[in-house]
């Protein structure tokens, strides 16, 4: 039924990164578009454990749902072990995702793999990335950030930015086992190292691809970079030639006071990905700088604050100062970081 690179993607993401145990209750949320995937995620569960289920969100009503449905919130807080691959809508940030991770965590032992938008090019590209090399640069990285006070960013796309950070505002390492996430929960693929920045100022040149649902929508920013001028750690003006684009990034900072706040700073730390595909859940991963507008996990990072909205921008062959420390050169991390 499926293919050899499917299913070893399927399976990592079961036993190496979720770790499923025959006790486990494992449920999978998805949707059509992501079906052959749930089932390959099933089919190595079932391995493991009897206790899996399948819910399809088109069972529930036309999408974007505006609620959680009863029946899945139900499941989420039964299961010990929450796999989500449905496909990104408007609105359904806060009116599932949000509320899904909260039950599917809630118990001591529980954890959760969002992947969403995740799509068989990814199952068989960054879930086959060898997790055990990205949890030891996550961890050099970590090391070398968490007490950053200054990060610099320039590409010959014209990001030129400087972050500032706060000791009291963690960095965290999301490294594919999520077990071992405080907050037992995280993306899949994996392979970064983040934090909430005290303050950023600058312009950042998104040539890779946005997040949340514009990402599906609009797919690789190369050939329509958006321009972003941050002050203050906010956006005060964006550009770019696609006019439907600009329209819709400018509607969405505009959905709650933080929602033009730049709320997470991230590296990418997947070395096993070889070039960006124009696909969020992968490409913010890929060597490199991400920030996102929008919510900066206060409950992960300590910031403080939070918002309705988080868009990530993925920015390509970056290179990037730690306090006067070169850390990255266009894109390349440099010998001795690796």
């Amino acid at each position: 039924m499926f293919d050899d690179k499917l299913r070893k993607g399927a399976r990592q993401a079961v036993v190496n990164c979720m770790k499923i145990r025959p006790e486990d209750n494992v449920i999978i949320v998805g949707d059509s578009q992501s079906k052959m995937i749930m089932n390959a995620l099933a089919d190595a569960s079932l391995e493991i454990t009897k206790n899996v289920k399948l819910f399809y969100l088109e069972d529930y009503g036309k999408r974007p749902l505006r609620q959680l449905p009863k029946e899945i919130a139900d499941a989420a807080g039964w299961s010990t072990a929450t796999f989500y691959t449905a496909s990104s809508m408007p609105g359904e940030k806060v009116s599932l995702r949000k509320p899904i991770i909260k039950l599917a965590t809630a118990k001591k032992g529980s954890r959760q793999a969002h992947m969403p938008d995740v799509n068989v090019k990814i199952m068989k590209t960054g879930m086959l990335s060898d997790y055990a090399v990205i949890q030891k640069l996550s961890r050099r990285l970590y090391n070398l950030a968490k007490n950053a006070k200054e990060i610099k960013v320039v590409t010959d796309a014209g990001t030129f930015i400087v972050a500032e950070f706060s000791s009291k505002i963690k960095w965290i390492i999301s490294d594919g086992d999520i077990t071992k996430r405080v907050m037992r929960w995280g993306n899949l693929p994996s392979g970064e190292v983040y934090t909430s920045p005290l303050n950023v100022n600058g312009v950042f040149v998104v040539d890779g691809v946005l997040g949340d649902w514009l990402g599906p929508k609009y797919g690789s920013m190369e050939r329509q970079p958006l321009k972003l001028t941050i002050k203050n750690s906010r956006v005060v003006n964006a550009e770019c030639r696609n006019k439907k684009l600009l329209a819709e990034f400018n509607d969405y900072i505009r959905q709650d006071s933080n929602a033009n706040r730049i709320g997470e700073f991230a590296i990418g730390t997947n070395i096993g990905l070889k070039k960006l595909i124009g696909e969020m859940l992968q490409d913010e991963k890929f060597p490199g700088i991400h920030m996102a507008v929008g919510d900066s996990y206060p409950e992960d990072t300590g910031s403080g604050w939070g918002s309705k909205a988080h868009c990530d921008a993925v920015i390509s062959k970056a290179t990037i100062v730690v306090d006067g420390k070169m850390i990255m050169k266009e894109g390349k991390f440099i010998y001795g970081v690796l």
